[in-house]
């Protein structure tokens, strides 16, 4: 049996920008400060690419419908995205990190781990968290927040702990209290389909999942579940990686109703949007979208198509899925159960290779 939480030595930061697209345009426009902002296409099949705070209070979140939103929060202030100035901070953002370690893994363009265990012996890692956080709002006006602790895992959700504009520090010696009686869907990772599974087995909080054994952790969640196993305990050794690559990212929907071919153009929009605001929030370009299908008999299908130039737009992205839509191959005498879309070949934007143009 795996010991309950390995001590180590690291120092793990989580940085996060607090509420990040939606507090550079209210930085940017003093009159949007205290107003329910969300950063989203102004139409009914979009999604919201970031909420302030003031919009957070009523229940909106980013990744939800735009119809949802409005529902809630009737006096919502609508902003489109501006893609490249929230680049531009992040990229001021990186460069303070680099002042203080060379060991920096970004998740997105507001987040990143850093491991400062060996600039831990001349300052605490809490004392650099704060000059951190101290130096972003300095030179950006923008606040963050921060999680420190032995792992990733611990320092991501501590992070998250007093938001906005906080700070968390978890010791070594406090992993187990902190993370046992905390919902697993705080654990990264789990989301609703793996908590209803674990649900079912009135397992709500990490400290139930100590209950299960590894292997009937694996039973229901597969190879996920040998980590869950470690998660539990305490336990993550996964190194802070300066150069992470991502192979791909999709998003999907699954109908209520099956439908047929004709119409899946308009649930590829709002899919589209969600798709670009991850792969800019991600400081991704990329090549080759895909499209992913599932019939009302659960046959699987798939079509995608590589250019010559990374995609330089949401408009060029809603063109490439229509295009991949009219593939002739495709089934017309079906109905579909989902539909999804995602990005690939991920490459420096000065990069080319002799691919198919786009535009």
């Amino acid at each position: 049996m795996s010991a309950i939480h390995e001590p180590n030595n690291r120092k793990i930061l989580h940085i996060d920008m607090d509420a990040f697209y939606a507090s550079v345009e209210q930085r940017d426009n003093p009159e949007l400060i205290d107003k329910p902002v969300i950063v989203a296409w102004p139409n009914e099949r979009s999604v919201v690419c970031a909420a302030s705070y003031e919009a957070r209070k009523f229940g909106v979140r980013s990744a939800m419908p735009v119809v949802k939103a409005t529902k809630l929060c009737q006096n919502l202030v609508f902003i489109p995205p501006h893609f490249e100035k929230y680049r531009l901070v992040s990229s001021q953002i990186k460069n303070i990190f680099g002042r203080y370690t060379e060991k920096i893994e970004p998740l997105s363009l507001d987040e990143a781990y850093l491991d400062v265990t060996d600039l831990g012996k001349a300052k605490s890692a809490t004392e650099i968290a704060e000059n951190i956080r101290k130096d972003i709002y300095s030179e950006t006006k923008l606040t963050a927040s921060a999680g420190v602790g032995p792992s990733k895992f611990i320092a991501k959700i501590a992070s998250d702990w007093n938001k906005p504009n906080g700070i968390c520090v978890v010791k070594p010696q406090d992993v187990i209290s902190f993370i046992t009686p905390l919902n697993i869907r705080k654990i990264p990772g789990v989301g609703p389909v793996t908590e209803k599974k674990l649900q079912t087995l009135n397992i709500d909080t990490v400290g139930d999942l100590r209950y299960l054994s590894e292997n009937q952790l694996i039973a229901i969640c597969g190879k996920f579940g040998s980590r869950l196993f470690q998660l539990a305990r305490g336990n993550d050794q996964s190194p802070v990686r300066n150069n992470r690559l991502r192979k791909s990212i999709s998003v999907e929907t699954t109908f209520e109703q099956d439908k047929p071919l004709s119409t899946l153009g308009k649930s590829l929009e709002p899919l589209c949007e969600k798709l670009w605001a991850l792969m800019i929030s991600k400081n991704l370009n990329a090549k080759t979208v895909s499209l992913k299908f599932k019939t009302s008999d659960f046959q699987a299908l798939t079509r995608s198509r590589t250019f010559h130039e990374l995609i330089p737009s949401l408009d060029a992205l809603l063109i490439a899925a229509s295009l991949l839509l009219q593939d002739n191959t495709l089934p017309h005498n079906r109905n579909y159960r989902l539909v999804g879309i995602g990005l690939s070949s991920f490459e420096n934007p000065n990069d080319s290779s002799p691919q198919q143009k786009l535009l």
